[in-house]
């Protein structure tokens, strides 16, 4: 079995999708919430 050495790991990739995550779910945040202020301001 292979030796674990910490940090070590080439972690690109996971960095990569968390940041892509964190901008998708920015965005829908955003895009909910402008929504939700539409239809307060013109509900009827």
């Amino acid at each position: 079995m292979a030796d674990h050495k910490h940090g070590e790991m080439d972690i690109k990739e996971q960095i990569s999708t968390f940041d892509g995550f964190v901008k998708f779910t920015t965005w829908t945040v955003v895009a909910i919430l402008g929504i939700l202020v539409f239809l307060a301001v013109f509900a009827t």
